[in-house]
């Protein structure tokens, strides 16, 4: 029974609690910039991989191999995929003429697990100039490492009788780490555009009643390996797209009956009436009341996308009015000015 009163306590509190809170919850959709900014004037993509091993590590290489149970070709199968994930992608997106994978390149020296140093900007000239490419894009690295933790244990095997029963086995379990790291070459400007390193994982568990059992449980790893590879690269492409993402502000809904009328308008989805009545509150007496209708009117702004004018009421909130929210917000409508203009400038022709 205290359990029961306490639950309804805590729901009528709750409740209370949204009943008497003094703004509402707004979602709006916005693009943001490319992540990966490539020169609007780019045509041609080239795409190297540097991830083959080099002589000298070639003999780590194949030790490391060795102790992750991993085949001989499961990393140049896995760069591969990452590169086909990343060509793909690039195609897709129907922004670049064409998307060009480069092979029969000279073996580039490689870090394990690291980046290797950046090509010179004579190599780069020398790749795009032949293969007609405006812009490079390199695997710099590609490797996996297993871990494998193997024990002794009862395992639930069928007998001829269709019983399940418990008997002494083996259970292998492999965790396997998929590094890779890219980096995008402009030699037009000579500037690296971008250098970025992602980790996957992937989990893989086998049991049966002899070692052999046990690992033909977890074989499907290989696959597995392959098919996080090529979304690595596909994801790595999608950076150079603009992206639609949903943003959140809070608006004021209490101080006078204005604001409980524009509520509702706001709720129906009429955002300009709910802007006339927060309007009609800028010179309100009551100095709370106006700088929440400042920042109300920031709101409003920032939907119609008047960022700058949206900056404006927002400072005036704060600065006049003593609205704490207002710096805040002011903070993050510059961030969405800066990225405006780069979307601006990756978009332009």
């Amino acid at each position: 029974m205290k359990n029961l009163v306490f639950k309804l306590l805590l729901t009528f509190a709750s409740f209370s609690i949204i009943a008497c809170s003094s703004t509402n919850r707004l979602t709006m959709g916005i693009t943001q910039p490319a992540q990966v900014s490539i020169s609007s004037d780019v045509a041609s993509i080239g795409i190297i991989n540097r991830s083959t091993a080099s002589e000298k590590n070639k003999v780590v290489d194949k030790i490391d191999k060795v102790l992750s149970l991993e085949g001989l070709n499961l990393d140049k199968e896995g760069a591969q995929n990452a590169i086909l994930g990343l060509s793909y992608e690039l195609e897709r997106g129907n922004r670049f003429e064409t998307v060009k994978i480069i092979e029969g390149q000279k073996d580039f020296e490689k870090g394990l697990g690291v980046f290797p140093s950046a090509l010179s900007w004579e190599i780069v000239d020398q790749i795009c100039q032949e293969n007609r490419v405006d812009v490079l894009f390199s695997l710099e690295f590609y490797d996996t490492d297993t871990a494998v933790d193997y024990e002794m244990t009862m395992v639930r095997v069928p007998n001829n009788l269709g019983i399940v029963a418990e008997v002494p086995g083996h259970r292998i379990k492999l965790n396997t780490v998929i590094k890779n790291g890219w980096r995008v070459y402009d030699p037009a400007n000579r500037t690296i555009v971008d250098e970025y390193i992602s980790n996957d994982q992937i989990y893989s568990k086998g049991e049966g009643i002899n070692p052999i059992k046990a690992f033909e449980a977890v074989i499907g790893r290989k696959g597995a390996v392959l098919d996080v590879s090529t979304d690595l690269g596909s994801n790595y492409a999608s950076f150079t797209k603009p992206e639609r993402i949903r943003i959140a502000r809070d608006y004021f809904v209490r101080g006078s009956s204005n604001f409980k009328i524009a509520k509702r308008r706001a709720l129906t989805g009429n955002w300009d009436g709910a802007a006339e009545l927060w309007n009609a509150e800028l010179n309100n007496s009551n100095l709370k009341v106006a700088g929440r209708a400042y920042y109300n009117m920031a709101i409003s702004n920032e939907i119609n996308g008047n960022l700058n004018k949206a900056i404006e009421f927002a400072s005036k909130a704060y600065a006049d009015y003593g609205n704490k929210e207002g710096l805040r917000y002011v903070n993050l409508l510059k961030r969405r000015v800066v990225n405006q203009q780069e979307l601006e400038r990756q978009l332009a022709k």
